[in-house]
């Protein structure tokens, strides 16, 4: 059986090696990427933020997946002027394909509706295709597409 939760500082080993898979899947997306060890989110102090939830999915007495969400304000343009930006969203390979990132999903909706907060977003490689498939099957729609451009490789 699988149960979420909000997770603790006692679960930082684990988180960073999450964050570490993170990475290594998204490397082939992303040649920018620099070479080695690297971090995307400062993990602890997004378990003891008030803006943030830090979840994580168990099975018995292992962690298998987790997720944030985190409060931030909105461009001035926007009708909303808060949203949840959602990430570090991982799943460990022997765990996948049994809904548990769903269910990751449902536990920061439901603290992002307690925060009285309408709008989520969140970012995905345009080439992640399952990642997207799993995204648009939650209820995600394609809002924007970010392009980028390399002098350097453009030269050569």
């Amino acid at each position: 059986m699988i149960i979420t939760r909000t997770a603790n500082v006692a679960d930082l080993d684990t988180l960073l090696h999450f964050e570490q898979g993170i990475v290594a899947a998204e490397r082939p997306f992303d040649p920018t990427l620099k070479a080695g060890e690297i971090h995307y989110y400062d993990l602890k102090a997004l378990i003891l933020s008030p803006e943030a939830e830090v979840v994580v999915a168990v099975a018995g007495d292992e962690i298998v997946a987790s997720g944030y969400a985190q409060i931030r304000e909105a461009k001035d343009y926007l009708q909303h002027s808060r949203y949840a930006y959602l990430g570090f969203m991982y799943v460990k390979p022997a765990f996948r394909g049994q809904s548990i990132n769903q269910k990751v999903l449902d536990a920061l909706t439901d603290w992002i509706r307690q925060q009285s907060i309408a709008e989520i977003r969140l970012e995905v490689y345009a080439e992640n295709a399952v990642a997207i498939r799993a995204y648009e099957k939650a209820g995600f729609t394609p809002n924007m597409l970010e392009m980028r451009m390399n002098l350097e490789e453009m030269d050569r």
